[in-house]
């Protein structure tokens, strides 16, 4: 066997041998899928009074006289109450009257949003950006106090079936309450509908918007914005989601995910996005930029769903 060849076997043998190493094996799951994305810009730009790093069970450490819950679910599950606090006013964001400079960056708004490492289980985003929200607002609270109060509709367990006519994913009333196994199925979600009722049990004025317009106005208010969209913003597969009663919404396959929207210019918004490193991006940062088409596309996937979320008064 001619020399050449018996070398090029050899390199092959420790090129694949070497997929075994985890070092080495990053490395090619890199060059193979680059991540993240092009139009995806991460930030630096965190301000250390304010954004709060938590553990993926964020504990509550000042509670107050527990609130009458709101919400019942349905299946048997009733909401407990959950624990509410005055948030200290130096804590809370204030409106944006002008162009406002960050680290180097103009935005036309930018309100310093609370980070954490990580979701609080592996398909509760919807949950993790209220947290975000809240907790930016000066309430500290806990995911699972969250999930209690908009309730989990357990009547059917999300299940895909496809069609000539595409995806339909069958489910609970997500438009009253969360509907899915949050640990264990990739199906599970809620909407902006079912999900506003974690901010009214504290009193805050919860504003649907829908569109680019709405988001800039909340912005510029010195209101988060909560919204449902894709993971890293990248493109889908549309489902449509049916509940119980026949009622349907659009939604997207398999890469279902909630943000919080802090900060904008002309070019691009500013996204808070808890998930953080994963296995399907290991480069996800905290906190990054989206250009608006690319976050526009991946929001109306998901029905333009948003919630602008008021400080307390």
């Amino acid at each position: 066997m001619p020399r050449l060849v018996i070398a090029a076997l050899i390199a092959l043998v420790i090129a694949g041998a070497s997929l075994f190493i985890p070092g080495v094996r990053s490395q090619v799951r890199a060059i193979v899928r680059p991540e993240p994305p092009p139009r995806i810009t991460p930030l630096a730009v965190t301000l250390p009074q304010l954004a709060a790093t938590a553990t993926a069970h964020p504990t509550a450490v000042a509670r107050a006289a527990a609130a009458p819950a709101r919400a019942t679910a349905r299946s048997g599950q009733t909401a407990t109450a959950v624990p509410t606090r005055t948030p200290s006013p130096t804590a809370l964001p204030t409106p944006t009257p002008g162009p406002v400079v960050v680290n180097g960056r103009t935005y036309d708004a930018y309100i310093p949003a609370a980070s954490k490492e990580q979701q609080a289980y592996k398909y509760s985003c919807e949950f993790d950006a209220a947290w975000v929200i809240l907790q930016s607002y000066g309430f500290d609270v806990n995911v699972d106090d969250m999930i209690a109060v908009v309730g989990v509709d357990t009547s059917i367990e999300p299940y895909i079936e496809e069609t000539r006519d595409g995806f339909f994913i069958y489910g609970g009333d997500i438009t009253r309450h969360f509907s899915g196994n949050i640990k264990e199925n990739f199906l599970a979600r809620g909407t902006g509908s079912a999900i506003r009722k974690a901010f009214e049990q504290y009193d805050l004025t919860v504003t649907s918007v829908n569109d680019r317009a709405g988001v800039e106005a909340a912005l510029r208010a010195g209101q988060l914005v909560w919204i449902k969209t894709t993971v890293d913003f990248k493109p889908w597969r549309p489902a449509t989601w049916v509940m119980p009663d026949g009622r349907t919404r659009q939604t997207v396959l398999g890469n279902d995910h909630a943000v919080v929207v802090m900060g904008f210019n002309n070019q691009s918004v500013v996204i808070r996005d808890v998930l953080g490193p994963t296995s399907s991006n290991w480069q996800r940062p905290y906190e990054y930029e989206v250009e608006w088409p690319t976050f526009l596309a991946a929001w109306g996937a998901q029905e333009f769903d948003g919630l602008a979320v008021a400080p307390p008064q």
